[in-house]
């Protein structure tokens, strides 16, 4: 996607995540292994974007906030080790996570 030159990439990344099936793909992407594997510091800020953005759309409840919160404290803690095993073993099958929304 390209950014309007008129506003801050981040404003219009926010204003895009406001979308569910953009950021479903936008965490999903995050959550892909690369050349580089997967980065634990990434994925947090991905999901910091995304929360973000449901709390601008004020579709973001106490219980998601408290959740998120939680979820933030083990990847700094960890590193987002565990997520990492789960992505390199799905990878060794041949399979990649992904999100669909609930709605």
């Amino acid at each position: 996607m390209k950014a309007p030159a008129s506003r801050s990439y981040r404003k219009y990344l926010i204003d895009s995540l406001q979308n569910r099936l953009r950021a479903a793909g936008y965490i999903s992407v995050m959550l892909e292994l690369d050349e580089d594997g997967y980065d634990a510091k990434i994925f947090r800020s991905a999901l910091e974007e995304v929360v973000e953005a449901r709390k601008r759309s004020d579709d973001f409840s106490q219980t998601a906030q408290q959740n998120y919160e939680q979820a933030d404290k083990i990847l700094a803690e960890t590193g987002g080790a565990e997520i990492l095993k789960l992505i390199e073993f799905l990878d060794a099958l041949g399979y990649r996570i992904s999100l669909v929304g609930k709605d």
